[in-house]
């Protein structure tokens, strides 16, 4: 008897894992999401893909991997390389007015203040863009999502780029100090322009958790420096 209810248990596993398959082989969203919309804290876990020359670093040791952490009206991106315990935090904390943005290269810490309004360093190269939104919709991870194409009006290849975004995730100006401020929403896909070279976002993990205010504090042991020096230091990250 035992032994049947045993059988039975893996038989209904292997089902369930099935129709899971069933089902994304159907939607084609292979994004996971735990939790509810309208959550307003939590983690979205992003791949990241290069389009374009990478540079001479192979793109093995490139970033892989973008984790956004939000708590209402505030937000922490951290990008983090593969090796050397390099990475760059951008950290928004309007209650407190803290627009930051953090490197670690190769145990080197610097940050820089940025201030509100002022877009957070490394983002030079998408200056002048242009923001269209578009009718069209998907579902993304579970969510809706809204689109917008991106046009960059000096660019003689008249490239256009779309971006997904999703109002069921509550955080309230979630793309401030971004070159995409004026979309009101979370991105799911989208990109950055950084030192030439193009970046590629997009969700593959949504869920709630609880995120200790801590997390959206000012970080200690970074020494600060100018905007200037810590665009060529984040040009460099880039570039390595």
């Amino acid at each position: 008897m035992l032994l049947l209810q045993i059988q039975k248990k893996k038989s209904v596993r292997v089902n369930l894992s099935l129709l899971s398959v069933i089902i994304l082989a159907l939607t084609g969203d292979s994004c996971v999401h735990y939790g509810v919309r309208n959550m307003n804290q939590g983690e979205i876990h992003y791949s990241i893909t290069y389009s374009g020359d990478s540079g001479f670093i192979p793109r093995e040791f490139m970033p892989k991997h973008l984790i956004v952490c939000f708590k209402n009206d505030k937000i922490l991106f951290d990008i983090s390389a593969p090796f050397g315990n390099s990475g760059i935090i951008n950290l928004a904390n309007p209650e407190t007015g803290i627009f930051d943005t953090y490197i670690n290269l190769l145990g080197f810490k610097y940050f820089y203040p940025s201030d509100p309004g002022e877009n957070y360093p490394g983002f030079g190269a998408m200056k002048g863009m242009e923001v269209h939104k578009t009718p069209n919709t998907s579902v993304i991870c579970g969510f809706n999502c809204k689109s917008a194409e991106i046009v960059f009006p000096d660019d003689i290849n008249k490239k256009k780029y779309i971006i997904w975004y999703t109002d069921e995730i509550k955080v309230k100006n979630p793309n401030t100090a971004t070159p995409f401020s004026e979309i009101n929403g979370v991105l799911m896909k989208f990109f950055f322009i950084i030192n030439q070279k193009e970046m590629h976002f997009e969700a593959e993990t949504v869920y709630r958790k609880d995120i200790p205010d801590k997390l959206f504090e000012r970080k200690e042991k970074y020494v600060r420096i100018s905007k200037k020096d810590i665009n060529e230091i984040i040009n460099k990250f880039v570039s390595m």
